[in-house]
């Protein structure tokens, strides 16, 4: 059977959300008594166990707080132990810079949100032994402090910013060796009312600019789709998709929800970032069938959060859920008949589509239900 490559967040496993909801609903996962070894093993023993033996699993940390100087060897070691890969690593800038961090205004923060990065790469490549080969992670570029609060003309000068030191990166870890992904995560807000990069056109716009400005070789370029962030403003993340595999940007995915286009679970368009799992419907049925076609064969990330009333057991189910809904999507979306859905649009028989849609919805649900078990 083919191999199916799913990441797990490290950030997930979180002791709770805080603020209006506990903080501490998951105490076992609090930072004194649960690190990121004890994240790996937790891995390895209660969710690669439950899953199917072709699903290969990967996680993506944060720099520093999830993986740094200080652990880089003992998570090394563990992961080795237990074949799991490192799928993707990235910048926790937003944990130290609030004020634009490499698109900053203030130069002292601009400089220290630099060096940062730099760092991340060096920890990635520290972590080389464990690089799936043709399965290199990607280090994505999201940061909750690339944006503003305030409107003035200056907004122009942070893109600039954020544009030169994207390329000072991209050239630093080049002539490290040149093996990473760079994946640009877009969010149309977190952690201020607007972000420089809102969209998945937004980030396509900015390689393309990069390149013709700066000649930055896109080669290993592109874009972290996050259906939610595309939800969270009511876009339509299958057309993201269309748009990504044009560009030939697909680079990483997290397939999470915010509850859009379900009808079972509350969230959608106006919503703070919910972080559901993926959900089987029409639109991830479809969006995995886009990514077929295109050939993506790199990792699935389960970017998602626990419900804030959820305990550990069913913060691990909730994972496992999201894994076996996003396989089950792509199960019957290899058998979607395209010549005959094609023929119905011709002839503008929708009706015909929409039941179609409908059984491969129901059908996916049955095969989510035999994987669960």
């Amino acid at each position: 059977m083919k191999k199916s490559y799913h990441s797990i967040c490290r950030w997930t496993f979180n002791p709770g959300k805080g603020g209006f909801v506990p903080s501490n609903i998951r105490p076992s996962w609090t930072s004194d008594k649960f690190d990121t070894v004890d994240f790996i093993k937790l891995i390895a023993e209660k969710i690669k166990t439950r899953l199917p033996e072709n699903i290969v699993i990967g996680i993506e940390l944060h720099y520093d707080t999830e993986i740094n100087e200080k652990n880089v060897k003992d998570v090394v070691s563990v992961m080795k132990e237990n074949n799991i890969y490192l799928a993707l690593i990235t910048p926790g800038a937003h944990s130290y810079f609030a004020y634009g961090g490499i698109a900053s205004l203030d130069p002292n923060e601009r400089k220290k949100a630099e060096e940062f990065g730099i760092k991340t790469i060096d920890i990635g490549y520290e972590m080389k032994d464990v690089f799936l080969n043709n399965k290199e992670p990607s280090f994505v570029l999201w940061n909750g402090s690339w944006g503003y609060d305030i409107l003035t003309p200056f907004i122009k000068k942070m893109y600039e910013n954020l544009k030169e030191s994207i390329v000072k990166l991209c050239q630093y870890e080049e002539k490290k060796g040149g093996k990473l992904y760079f994946a640009i995560e877009p969010k149309p807000n977190e952690g201020h009312p607007a972000m420089l990069i809102p969209t998945v056109a937004s980030a396509i716009l900015l390689w393309k600019k990069l390149n013709e400005e700066y000649g930055l070789n896109l080669e290993k370029k592109g874009i972290n789709k996050e259906f939610g962030h595309s939800e969270m403003i009511g876009l339509d993340h299958i057309y993201d998709t269309v748009e990504e595999i044009d560009n030939k940007m697909i680079v990483h995915m997290h397939i999470n929800s915010q509850g859009y286009n379900d009808g079972i679970i509350f969230g959608g368009p106006g919503k703070f970032d919910i972080d559901y799992g993926a959900r089987i419907n029409g639109m991830n049925i479809v969006t995995a069938r886009l990514i077929q076609e295109a050939g993506y064969d790199r990792w699935r990330g389960h970017d998602i959060q626990a419900r804030p009333y959820d305990n550990e057991e069913k913060a691990i189910e909730r994972v496992i859920r999201s894994i076996l809904a996003w396989e089950s999507c792509e199960i019957v979306a290899q058998n979607m008949n395209m010549k005959e859905i094609l023929e119905y649009l011709i002839n503008r028989e929708t009706d015909k589509v929409e039941d179609i849609m409908r059984d491969l919805v129901s059908e996916s649900f049955k095969i989510f239900k035999s994987l669960y078990g």
